[in-house]
């Protein structure tokens, strides 16, 4: 995948969750239960928790580092959940949104450190396991997300509905 597709999906994404979101008053985001046990907002806090994870980690590799935490993360990523949960569950929304754009300006800065060939080469980051770098990133960004949109969407939706009636 191309930096740009990356970045398209990137953005796509992004502005669906936001254009849901948009729709739903604070409370509602902060109810729990909403997806799964968590809030919509506890799953706002782990979007950013991932996608900072994968900041430092770009940031890491870009320097030869191994990214060590984000390896974990990746390892178990049941348990990094469970961990960002407990440690940023209650965030307040104002900080959470900021986190939210901030965290993603960072990423689209660090995607431009890397070129197609490293994106793409499976062998390029042998940590990864055969895994080229682009899908590590969808893992743990875009792919996330977009698996919790559609369903954020339809709250909004049927928020939206039952306002109108």
């Amino acid at each position: 995948m191309k930096r740009e597709e990356i970045e398209d999906q990137l953005d796509e994404v992004r502005e669906r969750l936001l254009m849901a979101l948009e729709l739903l008053p604070d409370e509602l985001l902060l109810q729990k239960g909403m997806l799964g046990e968590w809030a919509i907002s506890d799953f706002l806090v782990n979007l950013v928790a991932w996608e900072s994870e994968l900041v430092t980690g770009l940031m890491q590799l870009q320097q030869g580092k191994r990214p060590q935490h984000l390896f974990k993360a990746l390892a178990d990523p049941e348990a990094y959940n469970q961990a960002q949960y407990q440690e940023y569950s209650g965030r307040d929304l104002d900080r959470i949104f900021d986190d939210l754009q901030g965290v993603r300006v960072q990423l689209e800065g660090w995607l431009t450190e890397f070129n197609d060939r490293e994106l793409n080469d499976p062998n390029r980051f042998p940590m990864f396991k055969g895994k080229p770098l682009w899908q590590i990133i969808q893992r743990c960004s875009f792919g996330r997300e977009a698996q919790r949109v559609m369903l954020i969407e339809r709250i909004a939706a049927a928020y939206r509905e039952e306002e109108e009636e």
